[in-house]
Parts: structure tokens; C-alpha cells; sequence
């Protein structure tokens, strides 16, 4: 950073984003740059100015990436502002992509309060009439409750996928138990009856049926069908501690999250719960070591956590400490039909949020070779380009006649970051062609793709009944204004 140490930089949201990282109080950070509380909070309020060497003085008080920490939360928002605006709806308003930046970088907020806003219309459009009575429901006091799954999406991308307060909590329990992974379900179990009374039974299938896990709070026990394999039960008694050891966590970070209806308080708890147990079973300093050590290798990694395929990619997405950061990652999961039930983001790949994903992905096509970890380099259309590699999964099985669920995992980071992963050995990564993908078909202006499933939103669909084309849709070159 050879830049002038002089020059003044309003970046207020920015710098909040980095001290909640963080997780310091306007106070603490205060004390710890050598300036006062007020002048921090007048800096996040961008009513002053920061300057270059102040930031300095962060990045070595704090050991940040300062351009690491912004980047992917303003190209993400910036994704996220590009996307609405492509709509047909805001046809007539031609908004310079450098406007929709400078939105994304300062005013994050309003980029959240658009997607909410965006994502109400997108149901109603679609015919979802019991949102559209929610939100002309006046009379009784009705009002639209955003859907709880993108709700809780968002909250996790706002934190980056990481919270300090559970990585803490996890690794001073793993640090009493002091047991190897192998062991750590008898540990966990344990750990339940001793301090709160719970006894943990393995159940046959035929008593919890179409339940995996459940409390008894009537009897303490807590119930584990025997069709979860061994990391799976150890994640369970992990789930079942944090909500008893970590409640007051939960309470906290739901509460930063300012107000939420009850199904999205709800689904955020569990989220978090989640977060711990995984966080538990792959404590945040043993892991984060072995996986630069082993240049990302999940399957080594997978080995030594006594954990699956899914559950690493997964915890790979978290490791976003300040002092300890990883390979900043992006997972998402999709079953054959294409529908995406999980997406996580440490990284600035932009995922579609109201639609699927580019079949020309090979996350798709993994389930044509399930036994084979696929790799790739893709490209968007603004020449950004990053390294992934895909696999097909079966869950644990299921007793007949239900059929074997089955997903693929798609990982992935920037190109930049590529060299680190034992995946890309061998191969010349500035030189390697990138498989041209989009976002999704609707947000994807490529020409002549025989994979597109839908003509773009952002251009004007051409019908010539004299001539057929590879693409099974035609449009024009310029933008509908």
C-alpha cells in the first residue's frame, strides 16, 4: 500500500463491517488505534474521514487484509444490486454500473432493504397469493414476513459465514474433553448426562421413523436414529449441547440481527446451533492448520475430523478469523433436478439469489460420474474466474422403499487462491481456459448457448421461424431501456 497517507477516505460502513469482525466494541477498537471512541463512531457514521494511515495502523494492530475483508462483501452486495436492477421492472431506468458500486460499498443496508424489498415482489409476481394477502392485509395488522430460509441467508452472509463468540466456545470445549475425534461422540454423550441429566439412545428405525434426532424433554433423553452414521450422531449430541451451553451466544448474535419474525428467530437459532456443532467436531485452530497443511485436501481432511464430504466443504467457508484466515471459499449444494438448498460464501462469487445456477457448471454433471471429484475453471461473463471442483453425494441410506437422496457439493474460489489447493497441482492456472458460465440463464447474456434454459431479462427476445439456431432462444444485442 504505497499510497498517499494523507488522503482522507470516507469509509464508515467498511470500517464497522471490520471492527464487528472483529467482534470489539467502538470502545475497545478505540483504545487498541490510540484515538477516542466519539471520533471512531463520527468515522462508522461517515460524518469523518479516515485516513490511509489510520488504516494502516489497523491492518498492522489487528494483522488484517484490509482489501480482502472489503472486496467480498461489495462485490457480493454489488452482485446482489446488479441483479434486481436487471429486471424488466427498472427497464426504464438506466443506472450506470459504477452508481450501483458506490451503493453496494456505502450504503450496504439499503442494498439488504432493496433485496427484501425485490425478493416480496419476486413472490407475489410468481403467484405466491398467500404473501400477496400478507401484504394488502392492512385491516388485521398483517404484514409481508420475508421468507425465513433467504432471511437467514442473508444474516449469515452479512457475518461473513464466521462467528467468533461459537468458535471460542467450541475450542474451549473440544480443549476439556480432550479426546480424539474417533472418541468424541462417547465424550459428547457424556458430557450430556453428567452435567445436565440427558441420556443420548441410539433408536431403531422402526420406533423414530421419519426422525433422525429428537429431545425428550419429559424423559431427558435425547433420541438418535440408528440411520445416522457415527460423524452424523457425533454432530447430533454437538447440536444438542450448544442449545443448552450456548443459548445466551444465540441470543446475542440474533438479537444484532435487529427485528425478525418468529419462524426467522427460529430458523436462525438452529442455524447457529449448527454452526457450533460443526465447530466442535472441526475446532476452528486444529482445522484451519490442517488444511493449509494439506494444500485443502477435503478427503485427508475428512479423514482426520472423522467427518463426511459435505460437513468440510462446509467448515471450509468459515474460516474467516482475522489472525488465522483460510482460502476464502464459496459451497453450494444442488440435487439432480438443479435446486440449490444450500449456498455459503466467504469469497465474492455471485450466486444467483431468485434463481438456479448455469448447467454448463460441472456441479451438475457430477452426478453422471459419481465416484469422481471434478475440477474446473469457469468465467463469468466480466472475465472473473475461479477454480471449483464438484462430487456426487449420497446421503446416509434410507430404509426401502424410500429412495437414496443424492446431491452434488460444488467448492470453489477465486483463481487467485487456486494454487494453495492440492487440486490445481499440474496445471497452469493463467493459462488454462475457463469454461464460460453465467450466473443464471435469465442474468446471462451469452450468445448461442445450447444449455440456456431462458431467454436474459435484460435483452429483447427475437422470433424468426425461418431459422433455428443452436441456442433454443434468440435475442437482440442491445439492452431493453
Amino acid at each position: 500500500m504505497g499510497a498517499d497517507t494523507n488522503k482522507k477516505l470516507f469509509v464508515g460502513p467498511r470500517f464497522r463491517r471490520i471492527r464487528q469482525q472483529l467482534g470489539l466494541s467502538q470502545t475497545q477498537m478505540a483504545e487498541g488505534l490510540g484515538i477516542s471512541p466519539s471520533y471512531i463512531n463520527l468515522i462508522e457514521r461517515n460524518q469523518r474521514p479516515v485516513t490511509a494511515q489510520l488504516l494502516l495502523r489497523l491492518a498492522e494492530t489487528y494483522d488484517l487484509d484490509l482489501r480482502d475483508l472489503a472486496t467480498a462483501d461489495e462485490d457480493r452486495f454489488f452482485a446482489e444490486l446488479n441483479e434486481i436492477f436487471s429486471d424488466p421492472l427498472f427497464r426504464q431506468i438506466d443506472l450506470p454500473k459504477q452508481e450501483l458500486r458506490d451503493l453496494a460499498e456505502l450504503c450496504p443496508g439499503v442494498t439488504h432493504s432493496l433485496q427484501r424489498l425485490y425478493a416480496a415482489y419476486t413472490e407475489a409476481r410468481r403467484g405466491e397469493t398467500m404473501v400477496a394477502a400478507q401484504i394488502a392485509d392492512r385491516n388485521d395488522g398483517g404484514h409481508y414476513e420475508a421468507n425465513p430460509i433467504e432471511r437467514v441467508r442473508d444474516l449469515i452472509e452479512a457475518n461473513r459465514n464466521y462467528f467468533p463468540e461459537l468458535e471460542t466456545a467450541a475450542e474451549n470445549l473440544r480443549d476439556e474433553l480432550n479426546v480424539p475425534s474417533q472418541d468424541l461422540f462417547a465424550a459428547l454423550s457424556e458430557r450430556l448426562r453428567e452435567k445436565y441429566s440427558i441420556v443420548t439412545r441410539i433408536m431403531p428405525v422402526d420406533v423414530m421413523r421419519d426422525t433422525l434426532r429428537r429431545f425428550d424433554r419429559h424423559r431427558r433423553q435425547l433420541l438418535i436414529s440408528e440411520m445416522i452414521d457415527a460423524p452424523g450422531r457425533a454432530f447430533q449430541v454437538a447440536f444438542q449441547i450448544g442449545l443448552v451451553e450456548c443459548s445466551s451466544h444465540f441470543e446475542s448474535i440474533v438479537g444484532r440481527a435487529g427485528p425478525l419474525a418468529d419462524a426467522q428467530r427460529r430458523l436462525y437459532r438452529i442455524t447457529l446451533a449448527n454452526y457450533y456443532a460443526a465447530a466442535v467436531l472441526m475446532p476452528y485452530a486444529a482445522f484451519h492448520a490442517a488444511a493449509e497443511a494439506l494444500s485443502y485436501d477435503v478427503q485427508v481432511l475428512g479423514q482426520r475430523f472423522n467427518v463426511g464430504f459435505e460437513p468440510i466443504c462446509h467448515r471450509l467457508t468459515t474460516l474467516q478469523r482475522p489472525t488465522a484466515r483460510g482460502v476464502p471459499f464459496f459451497m453450494l449444494r444442488v440435487d439432480n433436478a438443479g435446486n440449490v438448498s444450500k449456498r455459503f460464501s466467504s469469497g465474492t462469487f455471485p450466486f444467483s439469489k431468485f434463481g438456479g445456477t448455469c448447467p454448463l457448471w460441472n456441479v451438475h454433471s457430477s452426478f453422471d460420474t459419481p465416484d469422481r471429484l471434478l475440477q474446473q475453471v469457469i468465467e463469468l461473463p466480466d472475465g472473473s474466474r475461479y477454480f471449483s471442483i464438484a462430487q456426487m453425494l449420497r446421503r446416509s441410506p434410507a430404509p426401502h422403499p424410500h429412495p437414496q437422496p443424492r446431491f452434488a457439493i460444488g467448492l470453489g474460489c477465486e483463481i487467485r487462491h487456486a494454487s494453495k489447493l492440492v487440486y490445481s497441482a499440474g496445471l497452469d492456472l493463467d493459462k488454462v481456459e475457463g469454461t464460460p458460465i453465467g450466473v443464471n440463464c435469465r442474468l446471462c447474456e451469452r450468445e448461442n448457448c445450447s444449455q440456456r434454459a431462458e431467454p436474459p431479462i435484460t435483452r429483447t427476445l427475437i422470433l424468426d421461424e425461418n431459422t433455428r439456431r443452436v441456442s433454443s432462444f434468440a435475442f437482440s444485442n442491445a439492452r431493453e431501456l
